[in-house]
């Protein structure tokens, strides 16, 4: 065992490091919060309980192994536990054989589509789901999942899915609930609460004991009080689950939702405890990373896994120094696993149901969007994805999240608008005249910016209104200049878009120069040959140079 390792240096990606206290301790402190939220989340899925006992070494290995964050903890989350769930009942039938093996299909095809998404280096569509959609996600599916918790527990039986009948047909059958049940629930959901006070106390496995002890002593099962029941380690031996072809194809659509709701996910807790201690991550590293431990684990039939915040949260706060600290879990959890896990089987079902709760109360939490109210933003998006998981469920409510976070991305691209730039104090910036009174237009030179990059869906529409600026200034501007700042690239229909605004221009006897531009959009542009448009009106250089240069050409202006 090495000496603890000092902190890595601020903008380095975190080494996996050498054992050190503090990361044994991590790893024992986290051991005890993860086997039995792993096995609770299995109970979300629909899965035998040990599918989340080999997610979670599947996700801590390889994790520990490939991924970059010091301290993301990758194990099975409740988000994808619940989507999983929907998806293979949906896909299933009601055939649970059938159900099971899309279970395990749609984890291994999530595992490839994280691992192409990290060879194709698409780690910068980290944050393409908004974050008010995701928490405005994760607190409605933290209701729908506390509510067939507490159905499970008190044995009511509820037909429909949707939020506004299953509470009603929950309700309506009151009276034949199991209030024994109940009560357990209750008292184990409040010594969760109690020893979450402590961090580095092992609390389900303390009330998972408590619960064992209680179902012996006071004879539980004569009050229709089940057990979880027996945890078959076994490994399988490595193999694709029989499906035809339109099953496959059908579960690669569902799966492109659970990639995109796992790694939003994923890396907004890995982003956020970087950004806290100064590291660097790879995006696409962690892509293949999780594309390995999802991969993985559907192999062995496991659940789906991500980095949860909770767990991530949970590591950071036990002291975690290194990913040695999974590492450490890992070791710890089998240990548990050897010699524990025939105890946990005896664990009564509303503890197990009460753990589910604990482990997702923490997303079900208002003021998140207090900021949102304050800011006047976003707040018809949150309202939105919270009300598609409680009315559509949970599987329609994800792809309806989804599509709200399009939505929003689509919207805010293509109503972007066109700034017109002046000359600040006579120096060698220039900034917006509309938001700076102190700013002059240079004579005979009308300088315009788009606010965002072009493509397909805006081009057109801000171009146009470019040339409306250009026609309101009549002869005044003989000169314009272009601006590309915001374009890092162009497609195909933003290319002739602006072929036919240079045609535009320059049959007004206009001179057009661009700046700004980027290296992949002047040599795109340059082999556009745009008819008219000469190679020397296409520079990278400041819009101050290009008002210089059209100085140098064109004397009269």
């Amino acid at each position: 065992m090495g000496l603890p390792h000092s902190l890595p240096e601020p903008g380095k990606v975190a080494p996996i490091g050498r054992l050190s206290w503090p990361d044994i301790i991590a790893g024992l402190s986290l051991a005890g919060l993860l086997l039995p939220e792993a096995v609770a989340y299995s109970s979300i899925a629909n899965l035998p309980p040990q599918a989340g006992v080999i997610a979670l070494f599947a996700g801590l290995i390889c994790y520990g192994l490939v991924g970059t964050s010091r301290f993301a903890i990758v194990s099975a989350t409740s988000s994808s536990a619940a989507v999983l769930a929907a998806a293979s009942a949906t896909l299933g039938n009601g055939n649970n054989t059938l159900r099971l093996a899309i279970a395990i299909g749609m984890v291994m095809l999530t595992g490839l589509f994280f691992i192409a998404a990290g060879l194709s280096k698409l780690g910068s569509l980290s944050a393409f789901i908004a974050k008010p959609v995701l928490r405005g996600f994760a607190f409605g599916l933290a209701i729908v999942i506390i509510l067939k918790q507490v159905a499970n527990v008190v044995g009511a039986h509820p037909q429909h899915n949707d939020l506004i009948r299953f509470m009603f047909e929950l309700f309506d059958q009151v009276r034949l609930w199991n209030w024994a049940a109940a009560a357990l629930a209750i008292g184990a959901l409040l010594l969760l609460f109690l020893f979450a006070r402590m961090p580095r106390l092992p609390g389900g496995l303390l009330v998972i004991g408590i619960g064992i002890a209680a179902g012996k002593w006071l004879h539980l099962a004569q009050y229709g009080i089940g057990l979880v029941g027996s945890i078959n380690l076994q490994l399988v031996a490595p193999a694709l689950p029989v499906l035809s072809y339109p099953e496959w194809l059908r579960m690669g659509e569902l799966c492109v939702a659970m990639v995109m709701i796992l790694y939003a996910e994923s890396y907004s807790s890995i982003r956020s405890f970087a950004m806290k201690h100064g590291d660097t991550v790879s995006p696409n590293r962690d892509l293949l990373a999780l594309g390995i431990a999802n991969l993985l684990s559907g192999l062995f039939h496991g659940m789906p896994v991500g980095a949860g915040y909770s767990a991530t949260s949970a590591n950071e706060a036990a002291g975690a120094l290194s990913r040695m600290a999974g590492w450490c879990a890992a070791l710890a959890l089998f240990i548990i696993v050897l010699t524990l896990l025939p105890a946990i089987a005896l664990t009564p079902q509303p503890v197990l149901a009460a753990i589910v709760i604990h482990a997702v109360s923490h997303t079900l939490r208002p003021t998140v969007f207090r900021p949102y109210f304050a800011w006047r933003r976003d707040r018809f998006v949150i309202f939105a994805a919270v009300l598609a998981v409680l009315v559509l469920g949970v599987l329609d409510g994800l792809l309806a999240a989804i599509a709200v976070s399009l939505f929003m991305l689509l919207r805010r691209l293509s109503e972007s608008s066109v700034t017109i730039l002046g000359r600040l104090d006579q120096g060698h910036d220039f900034v917006s005249m509309a938001l700076h009174p102190t700013a002059r237009s240079v004579s005979g030179v009308l300088i315009l910016r788009p606010e965002t990059g072009l493509f397909f869906a805006n081009a057109e529409r801000i171009l146009a209104q470019a040339r409306h600026y250009i026609d309101a200034a009549g002869d005044s501007a003989h000169t314009v200049i272009l601006s590309l700042e915001e374009s890092p690239d162009l497609d195909g229909s933003s290319v002739e878009a602006l072929a036919d605004f240079c045609t535009a221009v320059l049959s007004q006897n206009r001179r057009l120069l661009f700046a700004r531009l980027k290296t992949p959009v002047q040599i795109l542009l340059t082999g556009a040959a745009i008819p008219g448009l000469p190679i020397a009106a296409l520079s990278g250089l400041s819009v101050d140079d290009a008002v210089q240069a059209a100085q140098t050409l064109y004397p009269s202006s």
